[in-house]
């Protein structure tokens, strides 16, 4: 009944506009005094259908704010919790609850944070997997080289810091790659070796602090039997060396953050207390874990870190202190001596540190064990080679038998 008398007064409305638009112009002062009363009633008709409309919620505008409200506070939840962000936006009949429509959401990607994207995709969940698919489906790479590929795979989101997110991630680039491209590689394991081979490259060769650049002879020896046990074409892996020296991965920025530009697919990052050498208060800094060291900065938007703590011969361990959920780092049997690190001063001069031990505090239990866990990864190997020594190996073994 509200639809159909909504069409009634709206069919209403055009006929006198249409009645109004086509007056003569020899009307008699009859004739016009008449006319005035038509257009006095049509005005007041006007005013009728506004406030009809408005309280049964017709109006196309107030119902489009509505929803890009919510649209809008679907997005900042998820970028603060993309499960919760994802479940607002079903609840308020703004997303399906299926896979393909959340898949296309976040390839979509409007006002998404791309960190968040990436968290969401590497969940181990099955329904998260399924989302992954589904994205990495709206992904076209026909006629594609791997490195055009992966270009724009990695532009869609942000790679995370855990290595079993990565590993699930790039699994499902190598299936559809090889899926668009059939007869490039033998096999997806073979797809899956390579790109990270190439993102490997990429970080050797544009990240100044890798001081020991490798030739294209090193890459394509590197490179050697992972095609089902043959070698990929020489041409092939020049081409692809020489498109990552030419031209870094672009690198999706968050919310204005520099740091994913020096800091690319960190293993872990996210705020935590630290105690101060000579003055001995906590204070809250934001921590990024990369090529085996560990930054920290003032700020999330800083571009330079107040400090860099070098992990290599360092160890780890829980200690018990007035806050909660505390480690420290350590130089093992040397409990005296100065751990190598550097700092930036309020005046912005770089000095040494000097903190015998880094005694750090988590929020919670739970991510004072993933940050352990991550710091002890990062200094006895990197994720990477031990993900593609897995895979190598795997590959090994099938062609034996």
């Amino acid at each position: 009944d509200i639809i159909r008398t909504f069409q009634i007064v709206w069919l209403t409305k055009n006929m006198f506009f249409f009645l109004l638009s086509s007056v003569p112009d020899d009307l008699t002062p009859e004739e016009q005094k008449e006319l005035e009363n038509i257009r006095r009633r049509k005005q007041e008709l006007l005013e009728d259908i506004q406030e009809f409309l408005n309280k049964n919620h017709y109006c196309p505008c107030r119902k489009n704010m509505q929803r890009n409200k919510q649209v809008a506070m679907g997005r900042k939840k998820f970028n603060m919790d993309p499960k919760k962000g994802i479940q607002f936006l079903i609840e308020n009949d703004l997303l399906k609850n299926t896979s393909e429509d959340i898949a296309r959401f976040l390839y979509k990607g409007e006002g998404l944070n791309k960190t968040a994207i990436g968290d969401y995709l590497g969940e181990r969940d099955d329904f998260n997997i399924q989302v992954l698919h589904a994205f990495v489906e709206l992904h076209e790479f026909t006629d594609l080289n791997l490195v055009q590929a992966l270009r724009q795979f990695l532009w869609s989101f942000r790679l995370p810091g855990e290595a079993q997110k990565i590993d699930r991630m790039m699994e499902a680039f190598a299936q559809r790659y090889c899926q668009c491209n059939p007869g490039v590689f033998q096999s997806t394991d073979t797809c899956y070796i390579l790109s990270f081979a190439i993102i490997m490259l990429n970080t050797s060769l544009h990240n100044p602090n890798v001081k020991d650049k490798p030739t294209v002879e090193r890459f394509i020896s590197m490179n050697r039997g992972i095609n089902d046990g043959g070698d990929l074409p020489e041409e092939l892996l020049r081409n692809l060396y020489e498109s990552i020296k030419n031209e870094p991965f672009k690198i999706p920025e968050d919310d204005g953050n520099d740091l994913t530009h020096t800091f690319f697919n960190p293993d872990r990052e996210g705020w935590l207390l630290k105690l101060g050498g000579r003055v001995k208060t906590w204070k809250r800094r934001w921590f990024i874990l990369t090529d085996n060291c560990l930054y920290y900065f003032e700020y999330t938007t800083d571009k330079e870190p107040r400090g860099i703590i070098p992990l290599e011969n360092l160890s780890i361990r829980e200690v018990e202190d007035k806050k909660p959920n505390c480690f420290e780092l350590f130089i093992p049997d040397n409990k005296d001596q100065v751990i190598k690190a550097c700092k930036t001063e309020a005046d912005g001069r770089v000095v040494e540190g000097n903190h015998t031990f880094y005694r750090i505090s988590a929020p919670t239990v739970e991510e004072k064990d993933e940050w352990m866990n991550s710091i002890k990864a990062a200094i006895s190997r990197d994720p990477f080679y031990e993900m593609l020594a897995a895979r190598k190996k795997k590959v090994s073994s099938m062609k034996r038998h």
